[in-house]
């Protein structure tokens, strides 16, 4: 192989001078004309970066089209120089013109075309870019996610947009955050005087939130007292943080807490009238998130118009359902046990397993999907507390619920028997009422609660045969603390049990948790053996 002679190399600048020399008059002439599109064309990545910036800015309509086709890998140049080289963007359809947006004949890719390539100064130029078209959206939500958008990659390019920004927006959510995403791009920049950058570590402070904290972290090899200010902001930043864990810990234990209770208040009832335990009383939950899914699936089938609300529909579904059933089993099984606990939970440990192998028998032992409505899904924001709409709702449930079945037993026909045979079985049958009915329609009332519980569960947790193993256990212990038969007791004690798990988890993990939930529970056992809010009046029986 021969070196290329001085001469040589001499003819091959000129040749490629030749070529480029249109190029650059077309790019020229292109940008004093004004159009904003034709620095995306050039093969230098800075050029192409600057470019995106000013399009973003440029107002132009067609800017989000064609900055999303170049983020997407969707964005085409002419492969030879030219005068105004021409832009597209490859759909599924076809090529249209990047400029216009009009659908052109597919020109040869391998010939004529090549792919606009993207580096990582150009990708960070797209993000602040797809931040400015948001900037000036007529929508509040979307000026926000811009805002928040331009928060997150902190680019300090990106500061004379929010500055622009800041004048025009007159909303004073999206003016804070348009601040914070400032402050954020201005302690990235090292540029600004100290106090500058002082009072954007305070304004970042004031945020408080885990990407507040993580961006004044990375910030080193500042000057003293910046490095001060850092380090009192992460400190305020971490003890907020701390304070916003406990509250959401709260939260979700009070979920956890509704949950139980919805599981666990049918359970009361019939412990207490019928000294039954039930240990097929988690396949009635298990049955009402069947039922669920089954109601699902028809609404989907025939009235497509009202998949929204085909959760309401399913509650009363799976109360009757699980209720039926549960009649049917105690005038099947439970009523020829009474007197004999041994044997009642050994029986219905069995019946439990016969309820679980028949959903597998019938829907598969793989989890169901049950889809949550819109108006269930997302989440709420106060402050650094995410709540979640579904836990929101379920806790709503679970009040009206209770309310509800306390209403029943307070004021009902049906709840003045059960109030009775609960207090002095004995009693109740001199005065008429019918026991045998009553045990039938109070192991009913219990498992259609069951089943209740069962469309609320499907919402946060998967439908399958086994679901209601998974809360039977912690159900009996809301019940035991809370006192058998007390409604009162039974909310205490599903919120006790689902605060403190919640709070023991994150330190000794889910196992252990449920370990030393039990001890405490022995422990209380030996100290109220009646629970904290015993029932008055049992003792009449004996």
């Amino acid at each position: 192989m021969t070196r290329k002679s001085g001469g040589g190399r001499f003819l091959w600048g000129a040749f490629a001078a030749a070529l480029l020399l249109p190029l650059a008059a077309g790019l020229g002439a292109a940008h004093a004309a004004g159009d904003p599109f034709l620095p995306l064309a050039a093969t230098n990545f800075d050029i192409e970066a600057q470019g995106v910036e000013a399009l973003a800015t440029s107002g132009n309509p067609r800017a989000a089209a064609v900055i999303g086709a170049l983020r997407d890998g969707n964005l085409f140049a002419w492969k030879w120089p030219r005068p105004n080289p021409p832009l597209y963007i490859r759909t599924t359809k076809g090529f249209v013109d990047a400029r216009t947006g009009m659908a052109v004949a597919n020109p040869p890719v391998s010939v004529n075309l090549r792919r606009v390539i993207v580096n990582d100064s150009v990708r960070a130029a797209i993000e602040t870019a797809e931040g400015a078209l948001g900037l000036f959206a007529k929508a509040t939500a979307d000026r926000r996610k811009a805002a928040e958008a331009l928060f997150q990659s902190a680019n300090p390019g990106a500061l004379p947009l929010i500055r622009r920004a800041l004048k025009a927006e007159t909303d004073a959510g999206v003016a804070r955050v348009l601040r914070e995403a400032e402050a954020a791009a201005l302690l990235k920049s090292n540029s600004g005087s100290d106090r500058a950058r002082i009072a954007a570590v305070k304004r970042l402070a004031e945020r408080s939130d885990l990407s507040a904290r993580n961006l004044l972290a990375s910030l080193h090899n500042q000057k003293p007292a910046i490095t001060a200010a850092i380090a009192t902001a992460i400190h305020a930043i971490d003890y907020r943080l701390k304070l916003w864990g406990l509250l959401e810990n709260v939260y979700y234990g009070i979920s956890l807490g509704a949950v139980l209770l919805l599981a666990a208040a049918g359970l009361a009832i019939t412990f207490g009238v019928m000294d039954v335990i039930n240990m097929a009383h988690g396949e009635m939950v298990m049955i009402g998130a069947y039922t669920t899914f089954v109601v699902q699936q028809l609404i989907a089938a025939s009235l497509p118009a009202l998949n929204g609300f085909g959760l309401l529909f399913a509650v009363p579904a799976a109360f009757l359902v699980a209720g039926g059933i549960g009649v049917v089993v105690e005038r099947t099984l439970i009523r020829f046990l009474y007197g004999r606990p041994l044997e009642t939970l050994l029986a219905t440990w069995g019946l439990s397993l016969i309820l679980q192998q028949a959903v597998r028998s019938i829907f598969g032992a793989t989890n169901q999907d049950v889809t949550s409505p819109a108006w269930m899904s997302g989440s709420l924001q106060l402050g650094g507390l995410v709540l979640t709409i579904n836990r929101l709702w379920i806790i709503l449930f679970a009040v009206l619920v209770l309310g509800a079945l306390m209403a029943t037993l307070r004021w009902g026909g049906l709840g003045r028997s059960i109030r009775a045979v609960m207090q002095n079985r004995s009693m109740a049958a001199v005065m008429g009422i019918r026991t045998p009915w009553i045990d039938a329609l109070t192991f009913g009332l219990g498992s259609g609660i069951a089943g209740i519980a069962g469309v609320a569960l499907s919402q946060i947790d998967n439908v399958s045969p086994n679901l209601g193993q998974n809360y039977i256990v912690d159900s009996f212990i809301v019940v035991v603390v809370g006192g058998v038969g007390n409604l009162w007791g039974t909310l205490f004690g599903a919120m006790l049990v689902g605060i403190v798990d919640k709070f023991v988890e994150p330190f000794e993990g889910a196992v252990l948790a449920k370990i030393l939930v039990l001890a405490f529970l022995i422990l209380f056992i030996q100290r109220r053996p009646q629970g904290l809010f015993p029932l008055k009046g049992r003792a009449a029986e004996a």
